[in-house]
């Protein structure tokens, strides 16, 4: 298969959409196609982008932090359905004391989605996270959150009793993601692609460009890693392979099946746990993959989708925020519409 249609299509938008992309296909947890595009930034002099640059995930880092907490349910460190108190001690009283961590996990807990980052400061990001008001009760209804997986963050570096960039780089490891990590190299920042260009921090470009996530240094529950497209479609594999006899390299296979049922309902993007699911032919990954599809998007401009009948799975990187907060979900749908028509 060639993916002419797919190809065409991000070619055509590099340079417009993003200056820069990388677009893999994989069926059956075999590559069938990966290809880069553009450059890492807007000069004609900037570095071309190559399938192991690294891309600013964006959101993509709470599937692999969620990933990290289902390991730990695997272990019988955590439950699915218990509160999470025993770990956020913050929430031992009021409305926050039955949040589980399927509710953190499905954007069912009830916290609000985000908060202004020239509000906070580094010290007091967390700290809001877990101290601000719900805005539903646990368990009825989906918001997506941001402050949600901050607060998983917590937990998991408090169950572990070390720092949240240890505990995912473990998860990663397992998953065999050998260019992902939080942070862009220090010593390397040219190679990563730029992003946006704000009036707090000009071009951003080797640092994260989630305020939140910058202000803690980096490293945050929501958002925060840097990563390749090989080392997403591993993460998507942990999930697919296990639906089709191929084991994960993280979880069980009756865990990585649960994450990816529905278990928030919502008319925009139902939700499994960490993963969205399709939901309608409004979503980004078209209107050709199946019903049971399970992905992610991230602001940054990154994305992936599995299709778990197909056992497919698309991942597209790029740098969109370099042109600014537009939408980019009608390339995402058509690029996905592609590879689903060619894999027919």
């Amino acid at each position: 298969m060639s993916f002419d249609s797919a190809d065409a299509i991000v070619r055509v938008a590099t340079g417009q959409r993003f200056t820069g992309a990388v677009l893999r296909v994989q069926s059956g947890g075999r590559l069938d196609f990966e290809r880069a595009y553009g450059r890492l930034a807007g000069g004609s002099d900037d570095a071309p982008v190559e399938v192991t640059t690294r891309f600013d995930l964006a959101s993509l880092t709470k599937v692999f932090v969620s990933t990290a907490a289902l390991e730990a349910v695997d272990s019988a460190q955590l439950t699915l359905d218990e509160p999470v108190t025993p770990w956020l001690g913050e929430w031992r009283t009021g409305g926050h004391k039955t949040i589980s961590l399927r509710m953190l996990l499905a954007h069912t807990a009830g916290l609000q989605s985000g908060a202004d980052y020239r509000t906070l400061f580094s010290e007091r990001v967390e700290r809001f996270a877990l101290e601000v008001p719900l805005v539903a009760e646990p368990g009825t209804r989906v918001v997506y959150s941001d402050l949600g997986f901050i607060a998983l963050g917590v937990l998991l570096a408090r169950l572990h009793e070390r720092a949240l960039g240890p505990v995912v780089a473990a998860t990663t490891g397992r998953l065999n993601c050998e260019g992902t990590g939080f942070r862009a190299r220090n010593d390397d920042p040219p190679a990563i692609p730029a992003t946006e260009h704000d009036a707090w921090r000009g071009r951003v470009r080797g640092c994260v460009h989630d305020e939140k996530a910058y202000l803690m240094h980096g490293v945050a529950g929501h958002a925060g890693l840097f990563g390749t497209a090989r080392d997403v479609a591993a993460l998507a594999e942990a999930y697919l392979g296990p639906l089709h006899g191929r084991p994960s390299s993280a979880l069980s296979p009756t865990l990585a099946r649960e994450a990816t049922l529905e278990q928030g309902a919502d008319p925009i993007l139902r939700r499994g746990l960490g993963w969205a699911l399709r939901t309608s032919d409004e979503n980004s990954c078209g209107t050709l993959l199946d019903r049971a599809t399970f992905g992610h998007t991230g602001f940054t401009g990154t994305c992936v989708w599995a299709d778990p009948v197909a056992d497919l799975s698309i991942v597209l990187l790029t740098n969109a925020v370099y042109y600014g907060r537009g939408d980019l979900r009608d390339l995402r749908a058509a690029v996905c519409d592609a590879v689903a028509r060619e894999c027919a």
